[in-house]
């Protein structure tokens, strides 16, 4: 038996378009314009024998039994095989008004082997502040299916233990958005960046007037903004169209060590560096030996070990990085060499280490 010891990997080496003009809408959001969690707990019935059989699913099916004037006698056990106790979890757009339906994701908390066929009875939605916002009802869309056989056998597709219904709750109350409040709208940029913000501040101002914008940190720019809804809608849907030159990204490489993929960032540059790194291959061979004792003795059969270790190291190939590397330059030397992904890896992190990969290091 022999076993080798290897590494498969994958490297991506991505050099960045040169930079193109982003929509205010694309990389910022309006502050105080936001959705909301919405969670509930509930119970499906109609399951065809697949329901769970938890204590609080018991207990919940005895509360809503009650409510509507039916009391099960202490004691007596009901059968829930076509019941599931679940939860409810929804996202509430902002600006959502009541009467609008919002699609729900309903996911088994029991024992449940499938949701399939079954219909969520009504349960509210609450959010953060435990006021109730939604309302939930409907039969579920399950894309998982599972089957099973009399001696234990199972086999599944997806997961049947979780579930969608479209439109399957109703807005009951309105989240407050500050949106109309205030004399300027303020926006939050996607990703942090001083030269952004500044930029996003000169064309705003250069299209409606001098002193409209101003930045108030690497992350959020004010824009002075009517007062009136209605205006201020109109105005934001100017501001939101307006195009803004991104700054470039920091230096970045970014090491996946699970996978093996590396991205290498347009602005990564390299000082001058020699470096030489070999492949080194371990082989393990196992011919265990077989000992059979002598004719008419009360010898025993002894099976000796014999392992053969065997290393191989390919010649080693040092490749030099001028003054100024660009990513061109290092993904050209990479491939001259034939490097691995797992080789280029050592070789970016000793680059950082001996301070000549002018980049951060990101590994994850």
């Amino acid at each position: 038996m022999i076993r080798k010891f290897s590494l498969v990997a994958l490297m991506f080496m991505v050099v960045s378009a040169p930079v193109m003009a982003d929509r205010i809408k694309d990389m910022a959001r309006v502050k105080g314009v936001r959705s909301n969690q919405l969670l509930g707990y509930g119970l499906v019935v109609g399951l065809d024998g697949t329901g769970d059989k938890a204590p609080f699913t018991n207990q919940t099916f005895r509360n809503m039994m009650t409510q509507f004037g039916v009391t099960i006698p202490e004691g007596v056990n009901p059968n829930l095989s076509n019941v599931a106790a679940v939860t409810i979890h929804a996202e509430l757009p902002a600006f959502a008004k009541p009467g609008q339906e919002i699609d729900i994701t309903v996911s088994s908390i029991g024992n449940a082997d499938s949701l399939r066929g079954g219909s969520l009875l009504m349960s509210p939605l609450k959010g953060a502040d435990g006021q109730v916002y939604a309302m939930a009802q409907g039969s579920l869309v399950v894309g998982g299916f599972g089957a099973s056989g009399a001696d234990g056998s199972r086999i599944s597709v997806n997961v049947p233990s979780v579930g969608r219904i479209p439109n399957g709750a109703s807005i009951e109350r309105e989240v407050t958005s500050p949106f109309a409040k205030g004399d300027t709208i303020t926006f939050n940029l996607l990703r942090a960046d001083f030269t952004t913000a500044r930029r996003m501040v000169e064309v705003i101002n250069d299209t409606l007037g001098s002193d409209m914008a101003y930045a108030h940190d690497a992350t959020s720019v004010s824009v002075k903004a009517p007062r009136d809804p209605s205006q201020r809608v109109s105005f934001l849907s100017i501001l939101e169209n307006l195009e803004v030159d991104p700054a470039e990204e920091a230096a970045k490489v970014v090491i996946n060590s699970r996978t093996g993929t590396i991205v290498v960032g347009q602005n990564v540059k390299v000082s001058p560096a020699a470096v030489t790194h070999g492949n080194l291959t371990v082989t393990i061979a196992e011919n265990p030996q077989v000992n059979q004792p002598n004719p008419f003795t009360d010898g025993e059969t002894v099976v000796t070990p014999n392992s053969q270790i065997a290393i191989t190291e390919e010649p080693a190939r040092m490749f030099n990085f001028g003054p100024a590397v660009t990513l061109n330059d290092i993904v050209q030397a990479v491939n001259q060499v034939g490097a691995a992904p797992g080789d280029v890896m050592a070789v970016l992190e000793a680059l950082k280490q001996a301070g000549a990969l002018r980049a951060e290091l990101i590994v994850i």
